[in-house]
């Protein structure tokens, strides 16, 4: 099975176990199994707005079996960062939720209101009630200079109506306003993955996600092996159209393939072959036996563009074509 070869799962929370309130038809069973096979499990979210502690009830309340040790949030990645950057002390303008304010007073600094305080940094993550006077104060001090770190750039949040903006909206709405860019503390920077993986002693995890600007490409920048789950926001479409840096590891429908085998992917003389599904590359073109709801199509179209286009640096959406065609077929046709 998938999850064998790892001795760690970091998961993500948005999209992959729950959207909104609601748990992800059978992620908690899944995530759960973990125990039985000895693979222990940590989260990482990008998500500010909560506490570890509240995170870890809500997990708890879905039925999850975890504590607040193993969430690893931005809020006090971003509150980290900034105090590395700032003398003790230091005023900040706090645009976000009561905890990301408490992470930054227990490091040091002096949370304030207002740009007239004359705060000497700024720190933005996602809260449901930011206002658009709370952005205009962070506007007004970082053009006065203050140093602006962002807990995370997400542009889109999954809810359990659909999507809504999230932090990454709000980060671009005050740079339009303003001529700087922000440091960014959560994903898809390395941190809290090997913080994570440091603190399970893990050399080999498992990072899974729903999306490939933030959890692909911050697994990839740490090093780790990752997974695409198609629970939340992307899908196979958009991950065979990825940049080189943001591409998977692997391609899941959903947890429950942790514990099935990963199919076995051959490069053959006329395309790449996953499961019954070969893909071939011609020019910007793909064509793919099989359907188009069969995932194997996908991994064989992804492996065989990724391996024709390997140093690609922006996203490149190919024509794909799914048809009928079988092996024997294609087998005939590459012996012409």
């Amino acid at each position: 099975m998938l999850i064998s070869g790892f001795d760690s799962v970091l998961s993500d929370l948005d999209g992959v176990v729950y959207a909104g309130a609601e748990a992800v038809t059978g992620a908690v069973e899944s995530l759960n199994a973990l125990a039985e096979v000895e693979v222990p499990l940590a989260f990482i979210t990008n998500n500010a707005g909560r506490s570890p502690m509240a995170v870890a009830a809500h997990l708890r309340q879905l039925g999850v079996k975890t504590s607040a040790e193993h969430v690893f949030g931005s809020a006090d990645a971003g509150a980290e960062l900034l105090a590395q950057k700032l003398n003790p002390g230091s005023k900040v303008l706090v645009v976000g939720s009561p905890y990301l304010r408490e992470c930054v007073a227990v490091r040091g600094m002096e949370v304030v209101e207002s740009h007239q305080d004359e705060p000497a940094g700024v720190i933005q993550g996602f809260y449901p009630e930011v206002s658009w006077t709370d952005l205009a104060e962070a506007s007004y001090a970082i053009a006065r200079g203050a140093t602006w770190v962002a807990t995370n750039t997400d542009l889109t949040i999954p809810r359990s109506e659909g999507l809504a903006p999230g932090n990454g909206s709000l980060v671009n709405a005050v740079q339009a306003a303003v001529d700087a860019e922000p440091e960014i503390a959560g994903k898809p920077q390395s941190y809290l993955f090997t913080r994570a993986a440091e603190r399970l002693d893990s050399t080999k995890p498992l990072v899974v996600g729903d999306r490939l600007d933030t959890d692909i490409l911050g697994a990839n920048r740490a090093g780790f092996s990752s997974a695409l789950v198609l629970t939340g926001v992307d899908s196979p479409r958009s991950a065979l159209a990825a940049p080189a840096d943001q591409r998977p590891t692997y391609l899941i429908r959903s947890l429950d393939d942790f514990y099935r085998p990963y199919p076995t992917t051959q490069v053959l003389g006329f395309g790449v072959q996953v499961g019954e599904a070969v893909a071939s590359v011609r020019e910007d073109k793909i064509e793919v036996t099989g359907t188009e709801s069969d995932l194997d199509g996908w991994r064989a179209a992804c492996h065989a563009w990724w391996l024709a286009h390997p140093r690609q640096t922006g996203c490149v959406e190919p024509q794909i074509q799914f048809t009928a065609r079988g092996l024997d077929e294609l087998h005939r046709a590459a012996r012409r």
